[in-house]
């Protein structure tokens, strides 16, 4: 599509769905990563197995959950476990390919920051803490990260490591025997991607958007990718989906009648 027919949230449902395989097991939240997950299962990924937090396993929800407790998540799942199996016999036992990650703050390792702004003893913000994400970072095979693209929100070094990135490079995630990493890094200007050093570099940008304005809202100077290519946009059936069956009210999109 072009002349601006999707939004930048529709375009980043779009990409993110791109990034997941057929067969994939994907740990979700509910959101953008939930969408994410639903449109690839209802485009290339039929076979996709979607794990929710709550324990719902190989659920395929009929309406769109509000929650990670909402009732129709255990519409046709082919289980429903406790939080704590859903935890450590798939996300520790390694049977999660994919985990979606966002948080306050994302460096250039993919180290993200969901705990504290500022000093952790005496910090500006105190933030709600990991969650299930540190335990996402470190188990899920890959992991996709999905954020607004905001000088403030991508700082060469984040103030507190909640979830582990590339640490302080590659072979620091492997010293500390973390399985997987960051894959992609999706927000509403561009697509980033690690280098072999674990370093963000800019591998895409979306239709209109300049290298100048990415650095601009980059806080380190990023390195872009020898051929950046524009992001693929949604097309006409991938905007059907996301409007008229997967969001229709546009509580997560913005769109809705």
């Amino acid at each position: 599509m072009s002349n601006r027919e999707y939004t930048d949230t529709e375009l980043m449902i779009t990409r993110a769905a791109l990034e997941l395989q057929n067969d994939d097991t994907v740990l979700v939240g509910v959101g953008v990563p939930n969408l994410a997950c639903n449109l690839a299962k209802r485009t290339h990924a039929p076979d996709l197995q979607m794990v929710y937090e709550s324990g719902t396993v190989d659920s395929n929800p009929d309406a769109l959950p509000l929650s990670i407790g909402d009732p129709v998540l255990a519409t046709g799942a082919r289980s429903i476990v406790p939080m704590y199996e859903g935890f450590s016999r798939y996300l520790q036992g390694g049977r999660i390919d994919v985990g979606f990650l966002g948080g306050a703050q994302i460096d250039k390792q993919g180290n993200i920051n969901s705990t504290v702004i500022g000093d952790y003893d005496d910090p500006k913000v105190r933030l709600p803490g990991s969650g299930g994400a540190c335990e996402i970072s470190s188990n899920a095979h890959r992991t996709l990260i999905i954020a607004p693209h905001q000088k403030r929100r991508f700082p060469e070094e984040v103030d507190f490591i909640t979830s582990p990135g590339y640490v302080d490079g590659r072979e620091g995630r492997d010293e500390l025997g973390l399985r997987g990493g960051p894959e992609a890094v999706i927000t509403d200007k561009a697509v980033m991607e690690f280098d072999e050093n674990g370093e963000m570099y800019v591998e895409t940008l979306h239709p209109g958007v300049t290298r100048e304005e990415v650095q601009e809202a980059t806080g380190w100077e990023i390195q872009f990718a020898d051929d950046v290519t524009p992001t693929p946009t949604p097309d006409e059936d991938e905007i059907r989906l996301i409007r008229e069956e997967l969001d229709p009210d546009g509580i997560y999109t913005g769109g809705g009648d």
